[in-house]
């Protein structure tokens, strides 16, 4: 599902979210695409408690922010607690992976998008 502004914002030359108000019955991992163009992308992500997005990676410079709750974030041999307020960077191909033990709402950016080597399908 792709949002391109909160109905409040629609036609406003200031597009704007409220990221706490977006509906996610029994929790998801299914991403929320904001918004996206040629330079960035904005995905919310809201994850129940014990979900996880395991190891991965992007193509592209991603940054994460907790909008609510807490997470765990494992990359290169670290591990931190994330908690509302925190946002971490990751950079392109730096594999990483989330997990929230209590739930938590997450704002994903990812810019330039699609980053080199994005496969760029149909649905994008």
């Amino acid at each position: 599902m792709s949002v391109d502004g909160d109905a409040s914002g629609y036609g406003s030359a200031v597009q704007h979210w409220n990221l706490l108000s977006f509906d996610a019955p029994e929790g998801t991992r299914d991403p929320l695409v904001l918004h996206s163009d040629d330079g960035a992308r904005a995905v919310l992500i809201v994850l129940s408690p014990g979900q996880s997005l395991g190891d991965h990676q992007v193509k592209e410079n991603a940054w994460v922010t907790v909008i609510d709750g807490e997470i765990e974030i494992t990359a290169g041999g670290e591990s931190l607690r994330g908690e509302r307020g925190t946002m971490v960077r990751f950079e392109p191909n730096e594999r990483h992976a989330l997990h929230s033990p209590t739930g938590a709402r997450l704002l994903l950016l990812f810019a330039p998008w699609p980053g080199e080597g994005h496969y760029r399908g149909a649905a994008e």
